[in-house]
């Protein structure tokens, strides 16, 4: 398969690229030092990832920046940035993208826990994990040519140590684990599904 990984620089991008790469054709794409570099807060810049990227079979989504900080400093600016970047930046990856991919292809978006289990610090990623997570159950019945479209919702993952503090209590998301939430994505038959690793 040919396989689209946005965020691909990232924590959980760079161990899928690794994992997938030795039987699939991966295009490496984040805002920098990847095969293609883009603005997912861009729908033009997008539109010219998938033009460079030509036809394509899956695209797998790791990316989607947020306002991660108390509540009292949320605003209508800070809060923009999961709107914009999270939520609008995966959604448009699937509005443009279905213009390029091939017929029964298939669109895996990231979202997370925080949809269901808030955090302190974590509103603004709460609210876009929600959005995405409806908008993947709302595309998937009328998504047309046998493509299929879910989400993996991890809790805070075992390669990024920094954010435990975060989430007392919570047992990390192995790498593996997440790798095969990713793999039933792409190689099951599920669509519209939030599927939690």
């Amino acid at each position: 398969m040919k396989i689209i990984l946005v965020g691909a620089t990232g924590a959980m991008g760079t161990y899928l690229a690794a994992a997938l790469e030795k039987d699939h054709e991966i295009i490496r794409v984040a805002s920098k030092d990847s095969d293609i570099d883009t603005d997912i807060t861009s729908a033009a810049s997008i539109e010219k990832m998938f033009l460079m990227a030509g036809p394509f079979d899956a695209l797998i989504s790791t990316a989607g920046p947020t306002f991660v900080g108390p509540w009292k400093k949320l605003n209508n600016e800070t809060f923009r940035l999961g709107v914009e970047g999270k939520m609008m930046g995966q959604i448009n990856l699937v509005l443009i993208g279905q213009k390029h991919i091939n017929p029964k292809g298939s669109f895996t978006l990231i979202t997370g826990a925080l949809t269901h289990e808030p955090q302190m610090n974590f509103a603004n990623a709460s609210a876009a994990n929600g959005a995405v997570e409806g908008f993947v159950r709302g595309a998937a019945i009328e998504l047309g040519n046998g493509i299929r479209i879910n989400a993996v919702s991890p809790t805070v993952i075992e390669n990024s140590p920094q954010y435990f503090q975060y989430f007392p209590g919570e047992i990390p998301t192995t790498m593996k684990q997440l790798e095969y939430a990713f793999r039933k994505s792409l190689f099951g038959h599920v669509t519209g599904k939030v599927i939690q690793p």
